[in-house]
């Protein structure tokens, strides 16, 4: 099984590799909507700062979410889903490589330029590490979930447009949580607890959420 998901891995990285588009838009949102705020509620320091825990964590669940609608699309057009289906590998360990795979590189890729952007808001350094650790336990809970809604979606003409619909409340406890542990470590208060059940939540998403995308997908595939 090990060296299935490998490979899954290595095939799945070949072919984010092959669609640079894919990988660099969500960076491209996320930087933008984070650059333009400024120019929206003026440059005075305290108010971004302020204001700069929600907004990361906003612009990084909507970025994250613009990356998946075409998660398993291709896959779908050509066929290669029905082979996932009926492949003798169990299907939540295909999907988890799969996800795994995209979150490397979209959602790491955020992560990594995060710092730099809160850097621009007047976010204080002392910060950084709380908005690292909360994103890098975040997103991957993003993925998982985002990725069930474009399992649902995915034999559906236009059904991008029902994905934000499907996932956006999900989103919320997320979104809850890891703006909090920022704006707990903005005003000097421990961050621990907001960042463990980030932490919960990651694991339970990891542990289950590849079933339901698996389940999601064969109701596609079947359909």
């Amino acid at each position: 099984m090990s060296s299935v998901f490998a490979l899954l891995l290595a095939r799945e990285s070949r072919l984010l590799f092959r669609r640079p588009a894919e990988l660099v838009n969500p960076l491209v949102f996320f930087s933008i909507v984070i650059a333009l705020f400024p120019l929206a509620v003026g440059p005075e320091s305290q108010l971004l700062q302020t204001l700069s825990p929600g907004l990361i964590w906003v612009a990084a669940l909507l970025a994250v979410l613009l990356s998946l609608d075409g998660l398993f699309r291709s896959d779908f057009e050509d066929g290669s889903l029905e082979q996932w289906v009926v492949a003798p590998q169990p299907l939540p360990l295909l999907v988890l490589a799969k996800v795994l795979a995209h979150w490397l590189f979209s959602g790491l890729a955020l992560v990594l330029l995060a710092p730099l952007l809160a850097l621009m808001l007047g976010l204080p350094a002392r910060c950084l590490p709380v908005l690292l650790l909360s994103l890098l336990l975040g997103t991957p809970i993003l993925s998982l979930l985002g990725a069930v809604g474009a399992a649902l979606i995915v034999g559906l003409k236009r059904g991008g447009l029902l994905l934000p619909l499907l996932i956006l409340p999900l989103y919320i406890p997320v979104l809850i949580l890891g703006s909090g542990a920022l704006q707990a470590a903005l005003q000097g208060l421990p961050a621990t607890g907001h960042l463990l059940w980030l932490a919960s939540l990651a694991m339970l998403a990891v542990t289950l959420l590849p079933f339901a995308i698996a389940a999601a997908l064969s109701i596609s595939v079947g359909e």
